[in-house]
């Protein structure tokens, strides 16, 4: 039921971006210059489907301080499904072969940081504000 891909083609890319713009910049009112960046053009993007529609979206993208995992993103209506799980299990097995031995990490929303911790993570550092968001850094132990 549901899918999780490397979105590579131009629509996949374009279904993950749509799926960003309704979770980050109407839902959560991130400004739209901030959602999308010049990392989204050599970032590896991923998409989830659900039941053949669209639903979930990620990327991640090499740094100076490892490897960082963004924009993860579900459709409300498919929250609580497996959805956000699935992506990100897929993009920390891609990303483990892809950079073996990098450090992995993340800014996870508040609400998120349970999901994360669930998954392998933990906070690193205070609490800290983007775009009114509050987030933690986090970093994966495995």
């Amino acid at each position: 039921m549901i899918k999780v891909k490397r979105a590579t083609s131009k629509e996949e890319l374009l279904a993950a971006f749509d799926i960003r713009e309704k979770v980050f910049v109407q839902e959560q009112q991130v400004p739209r210059d901030a959602e999308y960046d010049a990392h989204d053009a050599t970032a590896k993007h991923y998409l989830a489907i659900y039941g053949g529609v669209p639903c979930g979206a990620a990327r991640w993208r090499k740094t100076d301080a490892g490897v960082k995992l963004e924009r993860f993103a579900v459709l409300p209506e498919f929250r609580n499904k497996s959805i956000g799980g699935k992506v990100l299990k897929l993009v920390l097995e891609d990303v483990q072969a892809a950079q073996p031995g990098q450090k992995i990490y993340l800014h996870a929303q508040l609400p998120a940081v349970n999901f994360y911790k669930r998954h392998g993570f933990a906070e690193e550092g205070d609490m800290f504000t983007e775009c009114d968001i509050r987030h933690y850094k986090m970093v994966y132990k495995g």
